[in-house]
């Protein structure tokens, strides 16, 4: 299997990516876009086998994460530096006609480079455990956490309501609340893309995003394009967990508002059915590129 690794320039800096398998005459390549902000192309890592079947993976790690530059300016934390970038590695790259998979805050990107830049030869689209509402988003988060022991709902709670995140009842709350909807803890036995040392992304997440899931305060905290799905008519396939961050309303939602989706919701999963259903997951999207 053919991986090729480069750096495209982008402004002053660099964008790592990661190409896996061959270019195909008349397939597309899936550009895979991950979340955060501030995590990496690392987890995309388990799709590797959609290669093994002929597709082409384009992954790369976003400005300000992984193995990409990542300067110590948080006025590039916003969605126009993103939208920009993954601009120009379509162009850098020659990338005419692709599948979108954004997972998390990839699908924002995603759906934010679909209604603002309009681009030509997005075939479709994949919507991964991911949001068309922060509003929405922080509601529902809030909702699980009442699912918590008392007391980590009012750790949680002290430490929105000072601004404080930096306490242990705080952390331990939160490290609960992300293994039952986000991940497991990594362990020995986990698949060794999951295992790697995190590299960069912390201030593009607490600039763009927020100090956790639930608390969106950064650049990205007014997005709401829940109204504007209606304007995407290529092909999307939506895809979460029954114990997602993305829970099941946040996937229906944009469902209701989709003019040409289908849903998958995957029994006993989080954040990553990918990881956690990985088969299902892998036929799941041979079986959509396949037909689109």
């Amino acid at each position: 299997m053919k991986i090729t690794e480069g750096y495209m320039p982008f402004h002053d800096y660099q964008t790592y990516f990661r190409i896996v398998g061959e270019a195909k005459k008349n397939t597309a390549p899936l550009i895979l876009l991950h979340g955060g902000p501030g995590s990496s192309h690392n987890y995309f890592e388990m799709l590797d086998d959609l290669a093994q079947e002929g597709f082409q993976l384009v992954m790369y790690d976003q400005l300000g994460c992984g193995q990409s530059s990542a300067p110590d300016q948080p006025e590039l934390w916003q969605a126009q530096t993103w939208l920009d970038e993954l601009t120009e590695l379509r162009s850098y790259l020659h990338l005419d006609h692709v599948h979108l998979l954004g997972q998390s805050f990839g699908g924002m990107l995603a759906l934010m480079y679909l209604l603002e830049k309009k681009p030509q030869g997005v075939q479709s689209l994949i919507l991964s455990s991911t949001l068309s509402s922060a509003k929405l988003w922080a509601s529902e988060q809030h909702r699980l956490i009442k699912y918590l022991p008392q007391a980590e709902q009012e750790a949680i709670a002290v430490a929105e309501k000072t601004g404080n995140y930096s306490e242990p009842a705080y952390l331990a709350a939160n490290a609960h609340y992300m293994a039952l909807h986000a991940a497991a803890p990594v362990t020995k036995d986990s698949p060794e893309p999951l295992k790697r040392a995190k590299i960069n992304g912390d201030q593009s997440y607490m600039t763009a995003w927020g100090p956790n899931e639930y608390t969106p305060t950064g650049t990205l905290r007014n997005y709401e394009y829940t109204d504007r799905l209606a304007e995407i008519n290529i092909p999307t396939l939506i895809t979460n967990g029954t114990d997602d961050l993305c829970t099941p309303l946040i996937a229906k939602t944009m469902y209701d508002h989709l003019s040409n989706a289908q849903w998958k919701l995957f029994q006993n999963s989080r954040h990553m059915p990918f990881v956690e259903h990985h088969d299902e997951y892998i036929n799941l999207l041979s079986s959509w590129l396949t037909e689109h």
